[in-house]
């Protein structure tokens, strides 16, 4: 499969701050989101990375119409859903579905497994009471559930079966994009692979789309054809996860990627993070990370960087990511005092010019 499912342009979600008993005004905004573009081509997983009010999961809702965009164009199947209200939406949300974070809260606690995942055809009309009651022994299998735990509670699951209830859910009515809002943040470790593996063989048995939402970078790494770094309600750094993870250009992703654990001691680059991350109130003027970042220069504090993508799609927003110096991965053999020293020299240098 070809061609681009999703297509997001120029999105932007700002929260107001109003003061007063009265007369509310506006004194400010939440910048959550602030001007995301990207495309996730059919049949690939697309995994948003960064840290925790980054924007990722509001992107998530933002592309699936569960909020209103503040502005910016969203398209789905090559048709602008932006402005979509009323019935053709919610003949689109068929196409569109959603696995969420925590499976249990996700999960009506007072319906039946059978019930939850039958509720999605009932919705779109989709087949009779035989029909759906087939449609549901079938998911279950699927995800690697019995037929009869149909007639069973969301409490008498463990946490990572009532994940796969949620896929199931997300799978009932056929669609060609799920987004994933970090679906295995919640699990035990041991369970995490189950549920990856599982959403990577539903995939390729069904030919999804994924958009992939996680902090958890081995996740991303296992899980993701290409993946969007962001910061602050941007993207800093997009592009295939082997050059992405390979060779990092943006200072935030080299700070990410150096802070996983190496099972080698000696071999392990440690992140020096530099202040505090901002406030989305006030977010810092030209790059948003220039406050944390080593590399910093006049330029970048006064001038917004633009994505900048290379021959096979490798995009970063830095005024220098041609100008810093090569990224110590694990398989290098300088150390981390070694690399940290010359690091800081660089920045040394870059900060008397």
């Amino acid at each position: 499969m070809s061609g681009a499912l999703l297509e997001v342009e120029g999105l932007a979600k700002h929260y107001p701050i109003r003061r007063g008993l009265i007369r509310r005004r506006d004194i400010g905004a939440v910048r959550a989101v602030d001007g995301v573009s990207f495309r996730l081509m059919r049949g690939e997983t697309l995994a948003l990375v960064g840290e925790s009010g980054c924007g990722k999961s509001t992107i998530a809702r933002l592309a699936l119409r569960l909020i209103e965009p503040s502005a910016g164009i969203v398209r789905f199947e090559g048709m602008d859903i932006t402005d979509l209200a009323g019935a053709p939406l919610r003949r689109l949300r068929r196409r569109m579905q959603m696995v969420f974070q925590d499976p249990f809260a996700s999960l009506n606690p007072r319906m039946q497994v059978g019930a939850i995942i039958e509720e999605p055809l009932i919705l779109h009309h989709l087949g009779d009471a035989a029909q759906r009651r087939a449609r549901v022994a079938e998911l279950l299998e699927l995800v690697g559930l019995a037929p009869y735990h149909a007639n069973r509670y969301p409490h008498e699951f463990s946490g990572g079966q009532r994940q796969r209830i949620g896929i199931a859910r997300a799978l009932a009515v056929e669609p060609s994009l799920v987004v994933c809002d970090e679906p295995v943040s919640a699990l035990d470790v041991s369970i995490q692979a189950q549920v990856v593996n599982l959403l990577k063989d539903v995939q390729a048995r069904l030919g999804l789309s994924y958009l992939f939402i996680a902090h958890d970078l081995a996740v991303v790494k296992h899980m993701a054809d290409r993946v969007a770094v962001m910061y602050l309600g941007r993207i800093v750094e997009i592009g295939p996860k082997s050059a992405v993870f390979a060779a990092p250009r943006h200072p935030y992703t080299r700070l990410l990627l150096a802070a996983i654990p190496r099972p080698d001691p000696h071999r392990r680059t440690e992140a020096i993070p530099v202040g505090e991350l901002p406030s989305p109130l006030a977010p810092p003027g030209g790059c948003h990370f220039h406050p944390r970042c080593g590399f910093a220069t006049e330029l970048c504090r006064r001038a917004t960087p633009q994505l900048r993508s290379d021959v096979i799609g490798h995009g970063v927003a830095c005024h220098h990511a041609d100008e810093l110096p090569h990224f110590i991965t694990d398989q290098s053999a300088e150390t981390a005092p070694a690399a940290a020293r010359r690091l800081a020299l660089y920045a040394a240098r870059r900060a008397a010019q």
